[in-house]
């Protein structure tokens, strides 16, 4: 019975250090870490709510700018042009931030992403 209380003690103490002092045992644990996060996000409402959210709000931004840009472009006033400029590069940048988040938190929805949300916003030319 001690022998084996030694042996399960040596066994833990050797996984232990396996998975804490090696690059294997590190990229083991982060593998698990990472997948026992990626199925708590995609399966907790908050973290749902949090990306829909901000993915809407980002929509609302880009399609104002994007309206501010059509309505000035070709005005005959150069002050107003120079607003639509100006929205144009805001709906630029947020085309470009929505595009990246859409990608980094896309497995939220696991494919079946709300009818109001885009997989992409288009980056005006």
């Amino acid at each position: 019975m001690k022998r084996l209380n030694k042996a399960i003690f040596v066994i833990v103490i050797l996984s232990v250090l396996y998975l804490t002092a090696t690059p294997g045992g590190r990229g083991v644990l982060n593998r698990w870490v990472f997948e026992i996060q990626k199925i708590d996000d995609t399966t907790r409402y908050a973290t749902i709510r949090r990306v829909e959210d901000t993915s809407r709000a980002m929509i609302a931004l880009y399609t104002v700018d994007k309206m501010t840009y059509e309505q000035y472009r070709i005005s005959d006033n150069a002050e107003k042009r120079e607003w639509g400029e100006q929205a144009k590069m805001r709906a630029n940048k947020t085309a470009t931030s929505y595009n990246e988040f859409i990608l980094k938190n896309s497995f939220v929805w696991q494919g079946n992403i709300p009818a109001d949300i885009y997989m992409k916003l288009v980056v005006i030319e």
